[in-house]
């Protein structure tokens, strides 16, 4: 079954859980369940609801996608257990989220189940054990109330107990579900009889075997059915052994999972990891369960009598838990370890005078060494932030008790207002660089984004800080910087001045920032440099910052007369001479094909779980200050495995992503005839747009063309109808929120990983949309068979170039984008005064199909062109100076 063949189970609770052929095993809660916890039964016999609720709370907290409820006891009402236990669990949204699983064999409570349960559950089970008659009959009224069910491998003879028998009946229940009563078969889901093994009896020693054969089957043979069943069955036979049903169930769901076995009802406390289990242990357990042995059963009786009885509980190291308060306290803040935290907090509280003293000793005791590590590459990015999430904790926990007496003492090195300048969306890098001096003890005073100078200014008085440090992504940010720097002096400020972000570099800082503030201005390329630049700028009594001032102000003015005397080097051509030197081809043996349909067009039935397989993993690591080319960078001898631990937390939170549906996506294209008109773009649609592009003007060698955007569209005397497409995707509608509620329970970095993530599956979605453009919606290269490594080396016919990047750097011909296609009224995705996209993971372009057709710099123009431009679009020259200083030549 292919990837576009895919029909997903899809449950719910408040929360909705897709089960596609790439998810991860669906692990199901056995707790709630009388007839597997002594406990829950107690509970349910005593009428102890709420207590019984918590059992339901703890299964879900520790990690169980879909719970499993049976009240089936002769010593219970089961029928009203169910319906008051359903009724109970629907007031309670962290228990309630997930799918509810109805497990009864009495039909009577099942319905009664079906009747109160809220959201898509599932029912466990209906069989043939009582007739097609009486099987039809409840699978139609299952449908009616809109479950998935589960169809044990039961039937009139009785229950399936060889390879033979399970699909048997399998495929006889299937085919009268889809054909008789027209079930969805993606509801289906078949338990296939997990029965134990090593028993002692010979008729045993194929049951685990067969059951993974049987999957298989079931799989390959029975379109989108699932398979499921209850784990813990297959070690019956050593009951009081965890060491050994730990292995048994890792093992035999290791194959089971393999085979096809997509979901199950397993406790987590039993199940070892795989490769974690000893290599003796699992040769003898696999020996049983795929009977390998005649003597497999023997053999494993005679080791289990040797193993040590251990559980996850007792074999996990709290060791360090034994060791002094300082101790504890420092390894919580290196190991990113929030559990004890707030208790080892309060035992320091209780044994200074004052609480801002646990801040000022134990927490920066403990982060100082986090800084050590840091600074001496022993630690990496991803793990500080967890020290810092750690550390936000801890101080959130004291900041009352502070309140209650505070007294202007000092309680950290420094005030720093962080803010992502007006119009600029993109603040990883500076909430990166926030949580980083927040480890080392400065008091940050975060603004956000889009903030316009006069807030940033007025805050800074406001809170009396040490150091101002700006951020922003795209190019009119380095504008804002360039005003608000002159701002600070017309104000007369002597605060120090940090400048960060993507677009921002030393050289730029140098010779447009620098002039303009006689006070400190410093460039920051990466977060792990922001801590010494914040210790060398802020005012000391040795003076030894003025000495930093000084050199600073030197290096940018050596800096500044190198850049100038270099750029004035530089030979450049006229915009009409370099018209003359375009880049061109035989237009007249070009035949350009013709998009399948021309228009505009939503595409917005993509799911992130879609776009996984096209994410390009290298600059998400980047992200994260760890460099170095995906995969490889996963074993690095430097920062191998911190990138692994950092991948798996990203697959982690991918998974929960997709599961829990954080996030959405959204694209809208559009297909048009075009023609080249000079450094014009014309585009038939509505009466028409016009697309305005830039021309190189460097100086180039004999036989370099001067390459415009346009060149790659056929001009409009060459007689050939060229075409042209733009876009916009978006996967940023709901990161805002949930990274707000992280940063509410100061968890920077979970938020900082969603907003990574974000980006990376925006980046992802557009190379997946101009994968459809070109194989399907416009069909130039119907025939492409490119892996994903080819996508991300751009080995495909045609780009995407997009505004504000080198080939095409004015931000201005986004307003065309966002007009041709209605992007903000369909998508709702929207520009900024800046031109900046919102949601901030949002990627926008056109499509230019011509097979010679390659990315490009401008490079700098001259202010010629930068007139001529002005004049094309209708604005002033200070207005196009304003979007194309960057690129304007000195």
């Amino acid at each position: 079954m292919s990837k576009t063949d895919c029909r997903p189970l899809k449950l719910s609770g408040l929360e909705p859980l897709v089960i596609t052929p790439e998810s991860n095993f669906v692990n199901v809660g056995e707790r709630t369940n009388v007839a597997g916890s002594r406990k829950f039964l107690r509970l349910i016999k005593e009428e102890k609801f709420d207590e019984a609720l918590e059992i339901a709370r703890d299964q879900v907290e520790n990690g169980a996608q879909i719970i499993d409820i049976n009240m089936d006891d002769g010593l219970i009402d089961g029928k009203s257990a169910m319906v008051k236990f359903l009724n109970l669990i629907a007031a309670e949204p962290d228990i309630s989220r997930v799918p509810i699983m109805i497990d009864s064999s009495k039909w009577e409570i099942i319905e009664a189940g079906l009747q109160v349960v809220q959201g898509k559950c599932v029912v466990n089970s209906i069989s043939l054990k009582e007739g097609e008659e009486e099987f039809i009959k409840q699978a139609k009224a299952i449908k009616r109330y809109g479950a998935a069910v589960i169809v044990m491998a039961f039937d009139e003879v009785g229950q399936a107990d060889t390879y033979d028998r399970r699909i048997e009946i399998a495929k006889r229940s299937y085919e009268i579900l889809v054909k008789k009563v027209k079930f969805p078969p993606e509801d289906i889901i078949f338990d296939l009889n997990i029965f134990p093994v090593a028993t002692g009896m010979e008729e045993h020693k194929l049951n685990a075997i067969d059951f993974i054969e049987g999957t298989r089957w079931v799989r390959n043979n029975l379109p989108y059915a699932s398979v499921s069943g209850g784990v813990s069955n297959v070690s019956f036979s050593f009951r009081g052994n965890n060491t050994v049903r730990e292995a048994m169930h890792s093992s035999f769901l290791y194959h089971a999972i393999n085979a096809g076995m997509n979901m199950g009802i397993v406790n987590p406390a039993l199940l070892e990891v795989y490769d974690d289990i000893d290599r003796e242990l699992l040769e003898y357990v696999e020996d049983v369960l795929l009977n390998r042995r005649d003597d497999a059963t023997e053999r494993l009786l005679d080791y289990a009598e040797s193993v040590t009885q251990t559980t996850k509980a007792s074999t996990k190291d709290d060791s360090w838990r034994e060791d002094s308060l300082q101790e504890r306290i420092t390894r919580s803040l290196v190991k990113g370890i929030d559990g004890f935290i707030i208790e080892d907090v309060e035992e320091a509280r209780q044994s200074v005078s004052r609480p801002i003293e646990v801040i000022e000793g134990h927490l920066m005791t403990g982060m100082n060494v986090v800084g050590d590590l840091f600074g001496s590459g022993k630690m990496f990015l991803p793990q500080v932030v967890k020290s810092a999430r750690v550390m936000k904790k801890a101080v959130a926990y004291l900041l009352p008790f502070i309140e209650e007496e505070k007294d202007g003492a000092k309680s950290s090195n420094g005030k720093v207002l962080m803010a992502t300048v007006k119009g600029d969306v993109h603040d990883i890098g500076k909430n990166i660089v926030s949580v980083v001096l927040a480890c080392n003890n400065y008091e940050i005073i975060d603004l956000g984004v889009m903030v316009p100078p006069e807030k940033i200014l007025d805050a800074a008085i406001e809170n009396d800080v040490d150091i101002i440090g700006l951020s922003g992504l795209i190019t009119p940010s380095l504008d804002e910087m360039v005003f608000l720097a002159k701002e600070m002096q017309r104000r007369d400020f002597k605060v120090p001045l940090m400048i960060g972000g993507a677009t921002t570099s030393r050289a730029h800082t140098a010779v447009k920032i620098d002039p303009e503030y006689d006070c400190t201005v410093v460039h920051v390329n990466d977060a792990s440099r922001a801590v010494t630049i914040a210790g060398a700028v802020i005012e000391k009594e040795d003076g030894s910052h003025d000495a930093f001032a000084k050199a600073k102000k030197e290096e940018y003015a050596k800096l500044r007369t190198d850049f100038l005397g270099r750029s004035k080097k530089k030979e450049y051509l006229s915009i009409e001479e370099a018209r003359k030197n375009p880049w061109t081809t035989d237009w007249e043996n070009y035949h350009p094909i013709k998009p399948n349909k021309l228009g505009v067009f939503e595409f917005n039935d993509v799911e992130i779980k879609d776009l996984v397989d096209y994410i390009d993993w290298s600059p998400f690591f980047r992200s994260w200050d760890l460099h170095g080319r995906y995969p490889l960078i996963l074993t690095d001898e430097v920062v191998g495995e911190q990138a692994k631990e950092l991948f798996a937390d990203a697959q982690e939170m991918l998974r929960i992503i997709i599961e829990e549906n954080w996030l959405e996506a959204r694209a809208i294209y559009g297909l048009f005839p075009a023609q080249n008109a000079g450094d014009d773009i014309n585009v038939d649609h509505e009466g028409g747009f016009t697309f305005r592009t830039l021309r190189q003007q460097s100086k180039k060698a004999k036989g370099k063309p001067n390459i415009a955007l346009s060149d790659f569209i056929a001009p409009e005397n060459s007689g050939v109808q060229d075409y042209i497409g733009a876009f916009c995707v978006s996967t940023g509608f709901g990161v805002a929120e949930k990274a707000a509620q992280f940063e509410k329970d100061h968890d920077d970095y979970n938020s900082i990983m969603l907003k990574a993530l974000a980006d990376r599956l925006a980046e992802a979605y557009s190379e997946y949309l101009h994968l459809k453009v070109r194989k399907e919606f416009w069909g130039y290269a119907g025939d492409e068979h490119l892996d994903n490594d080819a996508l991300i080396k751009e080995e495909y016919k045609g780009i995407r170039p997009a505004p504000g990047y080198p080939a095409c750097p004015d931000h201005l011909e986004k307003q065309t984008i966002w007009e041709m296609l209605g992007v903000k009224e369909k998508i709702n995705v929207r520009l900024t005064e800046s031109l900046a996209m919102w949601p901030a993971a949002s990627v926008s372009g056109y499509y230019i199909a011509h097979p010679e057709a390659r990315y490009f710099g401008l490079g700098k123009i001259k202010e010629d062109q930068v007139q001529d431009y002005a004049e094309r679009k209708g604005i002033t020259y200070q207005e196009a100076e304003r979007w194309l200083n960057p690129n304007i030549a000195d």
